[in-house]
């Protein structure tokens, strides 16, 4: 009986179905609705597969990277620190790539020379090696740069230059408070050299902060300001370590203090400016490698973590020897050093009363 209830009430259902049938087939939408709804359709899943396949080539593109030479530009010429430190790295890349990796020396043009031939280039595999010294102050400089911020995109910091204020070894002081005093004394009689850059806003800056009034004098070549004060034309030049090493040996110029956040391993007693009671001066000379635009983040990780394994006890004693610090990051670390330096220059711009330059 119950078997029998159930095939009864089956039927009846059935019944009601077909009394709705006629009004579901007055529902039925028009031809050219459909075929609307049914190309909406195809395109959003044309849509869907154009964005999978292009996932799945740039996810092939960056596992196959490099898949030909690279070649690392650089803003300063053949012999300087940052020079040295490319083509070591260059060597133990190509290796590890299976690539060649080529260093081009662009110098000229406060930098510009060597990033107007990156950002030109549109190439992945054509990359940008340089101190950001070189770059961080461009806005404040020079007016319609060819290029934007935005278009050096940070993908490891190498290593750290060693930055030091510098004396005559004549002059009879030893500390950034005894030249601070002597300038008080002496007023406009004390000449600083200047190399056009972060580093000039910084230490300019610092002068007018300190209520000091010492003359720059403007040098294209910092070995020409190095070799001046070994002469004592000029009185006080804040250059990297390397740039005025031959006078240092010499015993013809001092070091007051190192810019650095950390001591330099080959000038062990020399104390930071920090440390010297003037943290306003602090600068890490940053240098490090970049891309273009649109370099994915996982490719520059990789990257970063290439020149990590290829790295060793040679490089970094090699580079020391140079005046620079080997001290690796990533590319968020990366730029957030840039960002601060930056800010740095922005902030002793301000000091100074100098605006940014119009740009494009």
């Amino acid at each position: 009986m119950k078997f029998a209830g159930e095939n009864k009430n089956v039927q009846n259902r059935a019944g009601k179905l077909k009394t709705r049938l006629p009004q579901r087939q007055a529902r039925k939408l028009p031809g050219g609705e459909i075929m609307r709804l049914q190309r909406s359709y195809l395109l959003v899943l044309f849509g869907v597969l154009i964005a999978l396949v292009a996932a799945a080539t740039a996810a092939s593109a960056e596992s196959s990277w490099p898949n030909r030479p690279v070649k690392l530009l650089l803003t300063l010429g053949a012999g300087s620190g940052s020079d040295i430190g490319a083509r070591l790295l260059a060597n133990r890349l190509s290796q590890r790539w299976g690539q060649p990796v080529v260093v081009e020396n662009r110098p000229g043009g406060d930098g510009i020379v060597a990033i107007n031939a990156f950002v030109s280039a549109h190439d992945d595999h054509v990359l940008l090696f340089t101190p950001t010294s070189s770059f961080t102050a461009h806005s404040f400089l020079h007016d319609n740069l060819p290029y934007k911020p935005s278009d050096l995109v940070p993908i490891t910091r190498v290593s750290n230059t060693i930055i030091t204020i510098a004396v005559p070894a004549s002059m009879k002081v030893d500390s950034l408070d005894q030249l601070a005093a002597l300038a008080r004394a002496e007023p406009g009689k004390l000449n600083w050299a200047g190399v056009t850059g972060a580093l000039d806003f910084i230490f300019a800056g610092w002068l007018k902060s300190e209520g000091l009034n010492i003359n720059k004098v403007p040098y294209r070549n910092p070995v020409d300001a190095a070799n001046d004060l070994a002469e004592g034309r000029v009185q006080v030049y804040e250059a990297a370590l390397a740039i005025v090493r031959p006078q240092l040996e010499s015993g013809k110029i001092k070091l007051l203090a190192m810019t650095n956040t950390v001591r330099a391993p080959t000038e062990p007693k020399i104390p930071t400016v920090q440390e010297a009671g003037h943290p306003a001066l602090t600068i890490d000379g940053l240098v490090g490698l970049f891309g273009p635009p649109g370099m994915p983040l996982e490719l520059r990780q990789r990257i970063t973590s290439d020149i990590r394994a290829v790295t060793d006890k040679t490089i970094e004693d090699r580079l020391t020897i140079t005046g620079q610090l080997m001290n690796i990051g990533g590319p968020e670390e990366f730029g957030k050093s840039i960002d601060d330096q930056r800010a740095k220059v922005a902030a002793f711009a301000k000091e100074l009363g100098i605006q940014p330059m119009p740009q494009n």
